[in-house]
């Protein structure tokens, strides 16, 4: 279900900047990749679990102990289909200065890579040089032409679908209890989702949103 807050300027230009980026063609020097985070609460068993046998379904204990918490960085290349996930201890400057550099990495031969984020204090140059220094953190980046959705405006990042994906395809139900045990289970649904390939097919446009939510782009002449 989408929750559009007021439908101001800033986030009508917001909007369009971002589905413009999703309309363009794939290309390789010009990548775009979707990035957010999902926090993971850590469950451990308490009494283990009933195996499933003929005649019988699968059974747990209604306990459990929780172990804390964890950060998955979500990030997906949508017109591919390439996922990459990453299992943190949370979602702290640092962090996501780490795993900007692990994105830039995939793409060496781009001339940009156009990265799709949400508002969050961390998602800023500031976090990124004070990681690496003024230097390097600057030159990383600058590797990106960074598009912030509008404020109330995650549903434009692809990266909910990717996660919505990961949920239910890699958590599911089950109860993981350590960051050591999800790291794992991470890298086998990333594995098998890139050998894979599920591109995410995005149908809303500029021209749909204009018609949905009734309003008119003017030109400026100069």
């Amino acid at each position: 279900m989408w929750c559009v807050a007021e439908l101001d300027e800033e986030y009508i230009r917001r909007m369009e900047d971002i589905l413009a980026v999703y309309e363009k063609p794939l290309n390789e020097r010009e990548p775009v990749v979707c990035v957010d985070e999902k926090p993971v609460v850590l469950h451990q068993e308490i009494r283990p679990p009933q195996a499933m046998r003929p005649g019988q379904v699968a059974r747990r204990d209604g306990e459990y102990q929780r172990c804390g918490t964890a950060n998955v960085f979500c990030g997906v290349q949508p017109k591919v289909g390439r996922y990459f996930p990453k299992v943190t201890a949370d979602r702290s400057s640092p962090e996501f200065a780490d795993y900007l550099l692990e994105v830039a990495v995939r793409y060496p031969e781009a001339d940009t890579i156009h990265l799709v984020l949400d508002n969050l204090s961390s998602h800023t140059r500031k976090a990124v040089v004070e990681r690496f220094g003024q230097k390097a953190g600057s030159w990383l980046w600058d590797r990106f032409t960074v598009h912030y959705t509008p404020k109330h405006g995650s549903w434009l990042n692809q990266a909910e679908i990717a996660i919505s994906l990961f949920s239910r395809q890699c958590l599911g139900r089950r109860r993981i209890a350590d960051q050591t045990s999800l790291r794992k289970e991470t890298r086998a649904w990333s594995r098998r989702m890139n050998c894979h390939p599920v591109p995410i097919q995005w149908a809303f446009t500029r021209k749909r949103a204009r018609k949905t939510f009734d309003y008119i782009i003017t030109r400026s002449r100069h």
